[in-house]
């Protein structure tokens, strides 16, 4: 009887570690965002010990495929093995590092209660990260893209042409993060940010993934948009992102 509850209550995932933190003397909890069950908050027992069989697999920004141990607060990890080791090759690279680290805290907010998009979600993440790894594209404009992406998967999808509020199509040249992005003269609010075109350009192509043009922006834009990117982003989150602060805009 034993075996076989065992046995009902463990499932196998692929999931990307967003977090860890330390529980006693070799423990860890760990805070995954998984393909088929959204956030999962498992203990990986004896996983800091030197011993360990897949202690360096359960490392932030690690994904793995793992099998899982349902438990009343939290999972147990039985098994893990890695499937994308991106961690090390972000763990190199201060810049890298900290866009990753503010990727898996968003990833973590915006999973923490909404389960129907984790699927989705979980393939932004699995993305960026891949991304970031491989150096693909500059580092600040991974992460822009995938907050925008996010954001929009979440059901907080920017309009940077068009305005947000009536529809008018645009460019217009003023943006507003309460009422969704870009917003004509007349729906513009007082204080409302007046970017620059060629910015207002850049996060077109970034939402989008249109990697071409977003690779060839000038550095003015990529900080203007960065600005403009943290700033829809705690509102719609509602707070902001600590490891938002360390990220570094050349």
């Amino acid at each position: 009887m034993t075996n076989r509850s065992f046995a009902s209550r463990t499932y196998r995932d692929e999931g990307v570690v967003l977090r860890t933190h330390k529980l006693g003397e070799a423990d860890r909890i760990i805070t995954l965002l998984t393909k088929r069950h959204g956030q999962v908050r498992a203990v990986a027992r004896g996983v800091r010990r030197t011993s360990s069989k897949f202690g360096a697999v359960l490392e932030p920004f690690m994904v793995a495929d793992l099998q899982l141990v349902s438990g009343r607060s939290l999972d147990i990890v039985a098994q893990a093995q890695t499937l994308g080791p991106y961690g090390r090759e972000i763990a190199a690279d201060y810049r890298k590092y900290t866009a990753a680290a503010a990727i898996c805290e968003t990833a973590e907010k915006l999973t923490d209660v909404d389960g129907e998009s984790a699927s989705a979600q979980y393939a932004l993440v699995i993305g960026a990260l891949s991304a970031l790894s491989r150096s693909v594209h500059d580092p600040e404009l991974i992460l822009d893209s995938y907050l925008l992406r996010a954001l929009a998967t979440a059901g907080w999808a920017p309009s940077f042409t068009d305005c947000a509020r009536c529809g008018a199509p645009g460019p217009h040249t003023a943006f507003s993060p309460a009422l969704g992005g870009a917003v004509c003269h007349q729906c513009r609010p007082p204080g409302s940010a007046s970017p620059a075109p060629e910015t207002m350009e850049l996060l077109a192509a970034l939402l989008s993934a249109n990697w071409p043009q977003a690779d060839a922006s000038e550095q003015a834009a990529r900080r203007e948009s960065a600005g403009l990117v943290a700033g829809y982003l705690q509102w719609h989150l509602e707070r902001s992102l600590k490891s938002l602060r360390h990220v570094e805009r050349v």
